[in-house]
């Protein structure tokens, strides 16, 4: 009974069993057909595509450009490229590209199947732009097929990728991508690139130069050290540095001579060839701002066909022009007078209801000067920063030192040299001129631009506070110095035209963040590429918007910008740095705001040097030529128009209230005195560490063709408890030192009046 059971159970076992044999045997039989069919395919597919001519894209197509009422002003597309044999450039450059893009190149089948497959995946799935490419794959993108980021060009370029390893030599390849690649600059190939970044023949170039020119290949625009962000600069060393530690790995580079290479800076750009006067400032400014947008690739920008219409109108165009050459350079003598031969002039014009820059004045124009003071940041903006703590203590809700709420009327402190409070670093700066203003309002303190005041202000509110407001204004976060202690509150960092008149531009439409622009449309083969608005989200409240607006009034009204006067309502701030390096006016109408900077670059080296004795007068500040260029500017630009009155919901600052009469005292907010008596002389702040600057005013003075006298801001109130008020007091002028007294110092990198 038990064998015949166990018999029948082997039958039974042996009857399931083929069933599951039968799926194991169609199982492997599906997937080895699969693999078979994919084979096949594959074979198919290599031997169907064949290697073609060279595209058309690789003889680059012009690009115009045209004015906002549609007049072309340029063509570029003559493309910056000239071939050279591999034998012409040095192996170590070789290597230092092969390190940078493909360190496998000298031994792989010419394409990447791991990056190809996260590059498709990518594509597919809507994740991006991706390359996953070897430097044959490159090579085989720029010279036979196009930048189009799309499945089936990856897939021929995989496939011609394979013939082209086949069927050329590494050498051959590596020739043919070296002569094809983009590097920025408008150079395609490594000849220009040699001639455009360090101005010599390949032949000549360094281990450490090649190794730049190699990590240019990843992100033209972002690194190139000539006009890159802080983040951009180090992201580019970082990558340099990576390009030579890999031609350490690969035994290319000796451990020693890697030690000893330092960074080659390459030379300032000569801009773009066939531009003349402002509209090569023009053509740069929108290739920028599409490539660092996202919203065309720099290669895509680069191969030409696009029709880019800029924001510039050319009616504003020649106002500002004219109002430059009018106001200042007519009175230049340059033979003469050095300050006249070193003065750089800067200014944008930007419409605050959309955005757009509708008139741009980069310096002597292409091809006098390739370098554009629009959009240069390595000068001091100087008081021009004020209003932007005032809109930090506003926006922050922030008191004074003994509790106070920070309005336009709140009084403070305006002694010359008084040590800021509520910081463990010593700062007492010197105002304008060393004037001691006593208690001041706000208000008054912004009219005259009372250093004393905003370093304290800062302080009050926060100084991370001060440069997170900066920053929602439109300031760059990596703009260097940013958070460098209280001297920030006087614009001890650097800045351009541009981003000022974009940060003006956000006061004048109530708080809403305005990003200037100058592309207006990009459109090629009849399809317009997405623009971002340059109007954005609020970054700080209508309410503190308006009330920088209703204070900025007073300092063109009776305060150090007298000089930009108009039938419509104007609101600004001037702006002078240490040394009298720079001189700045950033104003704005109801529909219209303009930054204008003066900055003073040694004709023969390039340092920084002072504007002091330009046009034959004595110091420039913010409220005399500055001042006179933007209202010039500003009357013709708006002539044939209405005066115009902003639209303020405040019930604080200038704009609501009339000047008050020198001398007299306005209304605060407090009745206490301050804690330095009002009549205290400049010594008074003797045994604080000494400050650097020279204390320049913004008002127009003698050599800016203007007249000025500092006016105090008058009032009672200050920092201390008592309940009786001080008579209002005139500023208080230090008598002039003799010789054995101490002088500050010329130059501290402090921003002034």
């Amino acid at each position: 009974m038990g064998t015949r059971s166990k018999a029948g159970s082997r039958r039974a076992d042996a009857a399931g069993g083929k069933p599951r044999r039968r799926l194991l045997k169609w199982s492997l039989g599906s997937v080895l057909g699969l693999v078979l069919l994919g084979m096949a395919a594959f074979a198919a597919l290599y031997l169907y595509v064949d290697i073609p001519k060279a595209n058309a894209a690789a003889m680059a197509q012009a690009n115009i450009y045209k004015t906002a009422d549609g007049k072309v002003i340029a063509r570029t597309g003559q493309v910056n490229r000239e071939r050279v044999p591999l034998s012409q450039i040095p192996q170590p450059v070789q290597h230092a590209f092969v390190a940078a893009e493909n360190k496998t190149f000298y031994s792989d089948s010419g394409v990447d199947l791991k990056g190809m497959t996260r590059a498709l995946y990518n594509t597919v799935s809507g994740h991006g732009k991706q390359g996953g490419s070897t430097i044959t794959q490159q090579y085989v993108k720029n010279f036979y097929l196009n930048q189009n980021q799309t499945v089936s060009r990856k897939l021929k370029e995989l496939f011609i990728s394979l013939k082209v390893d086949r069927e050329m030599s590494k050498d051959q390849i590596l020739e043919g991508y070296l002569n094809t690649v983009f590097f920025g600059r408008r150079a395609y190939g490594i000849q220009a690139a040699a001639q455009a970044y360090y101005g010599v023949d390949v032949s000549k170039l360094t281990v450490a130069q090649g190794a730049y020119l190699a990590t240019l290949v990843q992100a033209p625009g972002e690194y190139d050290m000539a006009t890159a962000t802080p983040e951009g600069k180090r992201l580019a060393t970082q990558r340099w540095n990576y390009v030579l530690d890999n031609m350490v790995q690969m035994h290319w580079l000796d451990p020693a001579q890697r030690a000893r290479t330092a960074f080659a800076q390459p030379h300032a750009p000569k801009g773009t060839p066939g531009l003349t006067g402002q509209t090569g400032y023009f053509v740069e400014l929108a290739n920028k701002q599409l490539t660092s947008s996202g919203a065309v690739d720099a290669d895509e920008l680069a191969a030409g066909g696009w029709t880019i219409t800029l924001t510039i109108d050319p009616a504003k165009q020649k106002d500002l022009e004219q109002a430059v050459k009018t106001e200042l350079t007519d009175q230049l003598d340059p033979a003469q007078r050095k300050a006249d031969a070193d003065v750089q002039a800067g200014a944008v014009s930007v419409d605050p209801r959309n955005g757009q820059v509708v008139a741009l004045y980069g310096g002597a124009g292409y091809p006098k000067q390739w370098i554009s003071n629009a959009t240069r940041t390595d000068y001091q903006v100087a008081s021009t920063f004020k209003p932007l703590v005032l809109a930090a203590a506003l926006e922050n809700g922030a008191s004074t030192q003994d509790g106070r709420r920070i309005t336009a009327d709140t009084v403070y402190d305006g002694t010359n040299r008084r040590p800021v409070q509520g910081t463990p670093t010593p700062f007492a700066p010197p105002n304008e001129d060393q004037v001691s203003y006593g208690p001041i309002t706000v208000q008054k303190a912004m009219d005259q631009s009372v250093n004393s005041v905003f370093a304290q202000m800062a302080v009050d509110v926060g100084l991370n506070k001060v440069a997170d407001t900066a920053v929602k204004l439109g300031m760059p976060a990596d703009t260097a110095g940013l958070r460098d202690g209280p001297a920030i509150a006087l614009g001890t960092m650097g800045a351009s035209p541009l981003q000022m008149a974009g940060i003006y531009a956000t006061f004048d439409d109530h708080g809403r963040k305005v990003t200037p622009s100058i592309v207006k449309s990009a459109v090629r083969g009849g399809t317009p590429v997405q623009l971002k608005n340059p109007v954005g989200d609020q970054a700080v409240s209508r309410s503190t918007a308006d009330t920088l607006t209703s204070v900025l009034t007073g300092v063109v009204n009776s305060g150090t910008g007298t000089s930009a006067h108009q039938d419509s309502q104007v609101a600004g701030k001037t702006g002078t740095s240490d040394n009298n390096k720079s001189a700045w006016f950033t104003g704005y109408t109801p529909n219209l705001v303009t930054s204008v900077g003066l900055f003073a670059q040694d004709a023969k080296n390039g340092s920084q040097s002072t504007l002091r004795g330009l046009a034959g007068g004595g110091r420039v500040n913010g409220g005399g030529l500055p001042a006179q260029i933007w209202g010039s500017y500003t009357r013709a630009a708006l002539e044939g128009t209405d005066a115009q009155q902003f639209d303020l919901q405040t019930d604080q600052g200038a704009a609501l209230q009339p000047d008050t009469p020198v001398g007299s005292a306005p209304p605060a907010t407090s009745s206490a005195p301050p804690s330095t008596p009002p009549s205290a002389p400049a010594s008074h702040a003797a045994s604080a560490p000494p400050v650097p600057g020279s204390g320049s005013s913004d008002a127009p003075s003698h050599g800016n063709h203007g007249g000025g006298s500092h006016q105090p801001g008058g009032g009672p109130g200050g920092t201390g408890g008592h309940t009786q008020a001080p008579p209002p007091v005139q500023p208080t002028v230090p008598p002039p030192p003799t010789g054995n007294a101490q002088q500050p110092p010329g130059d501290g990198g402090q921003g002034q009046g």
